[in-house]
């Protein structure tokens, strides 16, 4: 989506660390007509693909699920990141290491909302090594789910892990692919 490159190139800002800073429109403050074209987008990539729910991960990626789930015109479901007292002690769970926080959580989906009749698009912000992806995939298997393919906004294509899951035979659309990053500079895949 050259809309998001440029967008990035004009407001984000590279941090040490490998880090892309995009809370300007992202993930603090919202573009809200952004995320809509980007969901825009993301509903046209997956048309007629027969998915029937969205699933992503607090925070961050809600967002981005909400905007195209309403073009879809699907329910979404979030992965909390810990158990909170609102959620009965009937749940899938995985492990999930955070690249950015540096830290690992318990992604958590209530089992009423995901069940083997779904057909699920995961969606989040960004991509890096992957480990999000792989614990919202390890749920949906625990589910008995299927998984229709993973939608991600920003994909840092030089951590591998969008690679490593189409190695796999997982589909992984990227709204945007960063194949090199530095503090002075940013080039995208195409």
């Amino acid at each position: 989506m050259i809309a998001l490159e440029e967008k990035i190139l004009k407001e984000g800002t590279v941090l040490p660390g490998d880090i892309l800073k995009v809370d300007c429109f992202l993930n603090h403050a919202l573009d809200v007509s952004f995320l809509l074209e980007m969901g825009k987008e993301i509903a046209c990539l997956y048309e007629n693909s027969g998915i029937n729910k969205i699933l992503t991960i607090e925070t961050s990626g809600i967002p981005i699920a909400f905007a195209a789930a309403q073009f879809m015109n699907v329910p979404v479901v979030f992965a909390k990141k810990n158990k909170s007292g609102n959620i009965s002690d009937n749940f899938y769970f995985s492990r999930v290491e955070s690249f950015t926080r540096k830290n690992v959580y318990d992604a958590i989906v209530s089992k009423e909302y995901l069940g083997k009749e779904d057909k699920v698009l995961v969606i989040d912000d960004f991509l890096a090594k992957g480990n999000a992806l792989c614990g919202l995939m390890d749920i949906i298997n625990q589910s008995g789910a299927k998984l229709i393919g993973c939608a991600i906004a920003i994909e840092k294509g030089f951590q591998g892990g969008g690679d490593e899951l189409r190695s796999k035979g997982i589909r992984v659309d990227s709204l945007a692919i960063i194949e090199s990053m530095t503090d002075s500079s940013l080039t995208f895949r195409r």
